[in-house]
C-alpha cells in the first residue's frame, strides 16, 4: 500500500514511517504541514493518507481541513485522521458525506501495532475505523437522538462495533452471536434510524452518522 503521512511531530512521523515500512507498506511522502499534504497527495495519488488534525501554522484544524478539501476534490480519497483528543465535530464532519474510506484514531492507538494496522487496512479498503474511545464519548453525548434512544442494549452494542468499522463476521466474534442474529440487529438498527433498503453501500456509515450529528 502507498501511504502519505502528514504529522508535525518528527518522532511520531518517523515512528509511523518505520512501522509501516517494516510491515510491507510504502510511505511515498512524510510531511509536516497541510500544504505539504495537499502537494504530496496530488503528486503521488496514495492509497491512504494518515493526517494529524492539528498542523502548522495555526495548530487548530489545518490537517482536517486539508483532508476534507482532498475528499471534496476526489471522494474516493482515503483518509485516516489521528488526534491527541476526542474532537466530536471533526469525526462528524469526516463522515458527513455518507461515504467510507475514513477513520479517526487517538494517537495513543498508534502504539498498538495490530489495532493501528487494522485501521489502516480497513480505511484503505473503503471502510471506516473509529477509535473505541471516540465511539464511547459519541454515544454518551447522543442519548437524545430520537432514533438512537429507541435501540435496545444489544443494538447499541452492535452499532458501537459498526462505528468502529467492524465487519459482520467480526461483530459475531466480538459478541458471540450467530451471523443471522447480527444481520437481524443491523436490519433493526437501519429501520429505527430511518435508513430504508436502497442501492446504497454506505448505510452503515450513515447509521453511525445518525448519532454523530445528534
Amino acid at each position: 500500500m502507498r501511504i502519505v503521512i502528514a504529522e508535525d511531530l518528527l518522532l511520531l512521523r518517523d515512528g509511523m514511517v518505520r512501522l509501516l515500512t517494516d510491515t510491507g507498506h510504502t510511505v511515498v511522502a512524510a510531511v509536516g504541514d497541510a500544504a505539504g499534504l495537499i502537494t504530496a497527495v496530488g503528486e503521488h495519488q496514495p492509497d491512504l493518507s494518515i493526517v494529524d488534525v492539528r498542523l502548522p501554522p495555526g495548530f487548530r484544524d489545518e490537517g482536517l481541513r486539508a483532508a476534507l478539501k482532498l475528499r471534496a476534490a476526489d471522494p474516493d480519497t482515503r483518509v485516516l485522521i489521528v488526534s491527541q483528543y476526542v474532537e466530536r465535530a471533526y469525526a462528524a464532519e469526516l463522515l458527513a458525506d455518507g461515504r467510507g474510506g475514513v477513520g479517526y484514531l487517538l494517537k495513543d492507538r498508534v502504539t498498538d501495532l495490530d489495532e493501528f494496522l487494522d485501521a489502516v487496512e480497513r480505511v484503505a479498503a473503503g471502510g471506516t475505523a473509529m477509535d473505541p474511545e471516540v465511539v464511547r464519548q459519541l454515544f454518551t453525548r447522543s442519548t437524545r437522538n430520537h432514533g438512537v434512544d429507541g435501540l435496545t442494549p444489544r443494538e447499541r452494542q452492535v452499532l458501537d462495533l459498526m462505528a468502529q468499522g467492524l465487519s459482520n463476521s467480526a461483530i459475531c466474534a466480538a459478541l458471540v452471536l450467530a451471523p443471522v442474529s447480527v444481520e437481524k440487529h443491523i436490519s433493526s438498527i437501519f429501520g429505527k434510524l430511518d435508513l430504508p433498503p436502497a442501492d446504497d453501500a454506505h448505510r452503515r456509515v450513515r447509521a453511525v452518522l445518525a448519532y454523530l450529528n445528534s
